[in-house]
């Protein structure tokens, strides 16, 4: 019989009032301030937040302080998958197309055949090493086999590591998902699994829908944007989450991959250069940082810590194979015909992060009534913990040794746009950061085109209107006006002066640094 879903203290089933809910607000507005708190201390260490509200949810949970009882996998499976599309929405936003389009090919053998390479290295371990049955070790493998958009996207952007090794783990942990989810909802139906064959192409379909309706709702939604003015500027983050959202939806109801579908739109709204962009990103960001948090929250509220002792070998066994040997032999046999040099190799295979997303989709096998699943869900909680408790915090070391670090490029501008529709026109907001090379240069060297023009200066707190020979200072705030023709040109001028000082245009960088 199905567990009943219970979230009350022991003993006690006492009815909902609003001093009970009065409560539960407190409750997870201490939860909030707590994992804030916490991100501060997984920055400093290096840990992926996941393990401190992980850690936050078993205390809370029956065998910590909090004495709660909480058992309903289903209910844990949706707001898993509600808080993984807002996570993918929030990484594809944040995803430079000038930095993975070079890497697409070798992300995309990653997620592809990597992810086929390690189920099958790891579904043959978790069966001759450890003695599970042969559809409980395939659904292990599928499993750990996806690295977490949410892990890799926390740790690798605080690392200076080189664009096309950033670019390609995280484009893999974007596109990856999908292929896995499919497979560990084959291998957890009732009765005998597909022929190979059968499945591959029920892969390739699904991810092919979900490919051309992600692309399609990203491009419609951008266009959208860019050529309706919303009524207030705050609707802007809200309209840019609904767009990503609406791919996921769009792409599940069309029997596609909705969690490709939603990465894909959201990377194409990223990259087109949408009004109030800084807003939507902070926007997008606070989301994101909500939506892991329940996520981990209630994933360690699931777990049953006194059930785990028997399952710590196993997943000790099963992860060990995973990270030294199906995890290298998966990056080694996609990425040598890309020429990958070796370093950024090793890097790659050290830095396939499981979290949270492992541990959602083992709740699958749970919902479906597998036989062993709370076993599969005990093994993939353990071997996810511990592993990401040695990979995460020993990936800037790794790649201190491997030479890979690179050091600090110019600060980047802050540039928001607000259309002016009746005018035809754009008023761009541009902050200069401290380590920006605009810092020094004159008005009239910024050299943007005809069409465009520096109105305003906030220095201080004080503005005023700058004169041709104006000096810029780091912490200016400039207004610029641009026709609507020469708006992207124009942006385009002040990102490449704010990389490479007057000189850009002479230097070669006219052209770089354009997106967001």
């Amino acid at each position: 019989m199905h567990p009943r879903a219970r979230l009350v203290r022991q003993g006690r089933d006492p009815p909902l009032t609003v001093h009970h809910l009065n409560q539960l607000l407190l409750v997870c507005s201490l939860v909030l301030l707590v994992a804030a708190a916490a991100v501060r201390i997984s920055s400093r260490s290096g840990l992926p937040s996941l393990l401190v509200y992980l850690g936050i949810g078993v205390l809370m949970g029956q065998d910590g302080v909090g004495n709660i009882h909480f058992d309903n996998a289903e209910l844990t499976q949706v707001i898993g998958y509600a808080a993984l599309v807002v996570i993918l929405a929030e990484g594809g936003l944040g995803t430079k197309w000038k930095e993975i389009k070079p890497v697409l090919p070798a992300a995309t053998a990653l997620a592809l055949a990597g992810v086929a390479v390690s189920v099958g290295v790891t579904a043959a371990s978790a069966h001759y090493l450890t003695g599970l049955e042969w559809r409980q070790a395939l659904i292990i493998g599928a499993v750990v086999s996806s690295t977490d958009a949410a892990a890799v996207f926390s740790v690798l952007r605080k690392i200076p590591l080189p664009a096309r090794v950033t670019g390609t783990l995280e484009a893999e942990s974007g596109f990856n998902d999908a292929p896995v989810v499919i497979m560990v909802v084959a291998f957890s139906a009732a009765g005998p699994v597909e022929h190979w064959y059968v499945l591959l192409g029920e892969i390739a379909l699904e991810l092919a829908i979900g490919a051309a309706v992600g692309l399609s709702v990203g491009w419609l939604g951008s266009w959208a944007l860019r050529h309706v003015a919303l009524p207030a500027s705050g609707l802007y983050p809200i309209a840019v989450m609904a767009i990503a959202v609406t791919a996921y939806a769009a792409g599940a109801l069309a029997h596609g991959s909705g969690f490709l579908g939603v990465y894909l739109a959201s990377m194409v709204l990223g990259n087109a250069k949408l009004p109030h962009w800084p807003a939507t990103r902070g926007f997008a960001d606070g989301l994101g940082w909500i939506a892991q948090i329940g996520m981990f929250v209630l994933l360690g509220l699931l777990v049953t810590p006194h059930e785990l002792g028997d399952d710590v070998a196993p997943a000790l066994v099963i992860g060990l194979v995973l990270t030294v040997i199906a995890r290298p032999l998966s990056v080694v046999a996609c990425l040598v015909p890309f020429r990958v040099p070796w370093q950024e190799q090793t890097l790659m295979s050290w830095a396939g992060l499981r979290g949270a997303v492992p541990i959602i989709l083992a709740t699958i096998p749970m919902v479906n009534g597998v036989d062993g699943s709370r076993r599969i869900f005990n093994i993939v909680f353990v071997l996810v913990v511990v592993y990401t408790l040695v990979q995460g915090p020993t990936l800037p070391w790794l790649a201190r040794k491997l030479r890979l670090g690179q050091g600090p490029e110019a600060a980047d501008l802050g540039i928001e746009s607000a259309p002016l529709e009746r005018l035809r026109g754009h008023l761009l907001s541009v902050s200069i950061p401290e380590g920006s090379k605009m810092h020094g240069v004159e008005i009239n060297e910024l050299r943007l085109p005809a069409g465009a023009a520096v109105t305003l200066v906030v220095r201080d707190g004080t503005s005023f209107v700058p004169m041709p020979a104006t000096v810029l200072r780091r912490g200016d705030e400039l207004l610029v006006v641009a026709t609507d023709p020469v708006r992207d040109a124009a942006e385009r001028r002040l990102r490449a002066v704010g990389k490479g000082g007057k000189l850009a245009g002479w230097l070669g960088a006219d052209n770089g640094g354009v997106g967001s």
